[in-house]
């Protein structure tokens, strides 16, 4: 396992995330407290030490069986995310949300259940549309110098929204995020139009969320198993089951899982990019974490991006006409440095 940086922070993070949504087993589904333990044990024997989780994930039990583990372990060798905003409770209109009060409340409820004094990450989960973004970042900074949080950073929120949070943030002298988290791959590309470009321009790293497409792009369905995904779902399109057929055949190419070739791919595309990878069974991850060693040429990915293209919509696709590049750069656009 090799380390990356996280963001313009010095925090140094393995190059594939642990997701443990699936740590415990309310509503049906995940991986039992001994499993939970074994996935962390191979992950962290592999050189990993990225734990993201949430609050809410299994109704806390997620971040209880990270804090039973990690007491047990070097805590410093871990890096922990987790996340607020989601309810947790139903008591009262300011348990859940993005404002202040929910933040400070669910930082110490989530600092207990993982039985630490500090949260190495915390995200703002999803955006509530409502809370002004300096609220957020005044109190991210508040909690960062109180030892509590070491760095913030953020998840399914509007481009704007970021870009706004980061640039009064720089203003203000408070800390900035240093992560995206949004949902990115193959079959969901939608993040290059306004987010990835953000990030970019931000120095964000960004952690992919469902980057085989909840399964679908590891060629599963296409061989008739059976999953979580519904049926009627858009990652089983018939688009879908196209790019996922390309993968397949690439990975049969190289002799390597299907999964591979669709992580590797969030991993190779011109911006820091660490994929969540989520495991409820320690075959499952061990399988993925041989990710780490597969490299896929230009031609694979010219093959995966032509299969998987998306339209860029207004602004992106009018800046790519070439009587708009003409004009702009009068003519010297294939001779001009462009910037990443």
């Amino acid at each position: 396992m090799k380390y990356k940086l996280l963001g313009r922070s010095g925090l140094k993070v393995s190059e594939l995330c642990l997701g443990t949504m699936g740590f415990g087993t309310e509503a049906g589904w995940g991986a039992d407290k001994d499993t939970s333990f074994a996935i962390m044990d191979t992950y962290a024997n592999a050189g990993g030490n990225f734990l993201d989780t949430a609050n809410v994930y299994k109704l806390g039990t997620s971040e209880k069986i990270i804090g039973e583990y990690v007491a047990n372990h070097d805590r410093d060798y871990f890096v922990l995310a987790t996340k607020y905003s989601l309810k947790d409770n139903v008591t009262n209109p300011n348990a859940s949300g993005n404002n202040r009060k929910n933040m400070m409340r669910s930082v110490e409820e989530s600092l207990k259940r993982l039985k630490t004094d500090f949260i190495d990450l915390l995200y703002l989960h999803i955006w509530d549309n409502i809370t002004p973004i300096d609220e957020v970042m005044r109190a991210m900074d508040d909690l960062i110098k109180q030892g509590k949080v070491n760095y913030a950073a953020i998840s399914d929120t509007p481009a704007w929204v970021v870009a706004k949070g980061n640039t009064m943030a720089e203003l203000m002298g408070w800390s900035q995020f240093v992560a995206l988290q949004v949902e990115y791959s193959l079959l969901a590309r939608t993040p290059e139009r306004e987010l990835i470009p953000m990030a970019k321009h931000f120095g964000l790293t960004v952690t992919p969320w469902a980057p085989l497409a909840g399964g679908a792009l590891t060629g599963k369905y296409l061989r008739g198993e059976q999953g979580r995904i519904k049926p009627e779902s858009n990652r089983l399109s018939d688009h879908s089951a196209g790019i996922t057929k390309v993968v397949v055949r690439i990975a049969e190419e190289l002799g390597v899982s299907a999964s591979h070739v669709a992580l590797k791919w969030t991993m190779q595309q011109g911006f820091s990019s660490i994929p969540i990878v989520g495991a409820t069974k320690v075959a499952q991850l061990e399988d993925n974490l041989k990710t780490v060693d597969v490299e896929l040429s230009a031609e694979h990915i010219k093959q995966l991006n032509e299969a998987s293209a998306i339209t860029l919509g207004f602004p992106g696709d009018f800046f790519n006409e070439e009587a708009v590049k003409t004009n702009t750069f009068g003519g010297f656009y294939d001779k001009v440095e462009k910037r990443n």
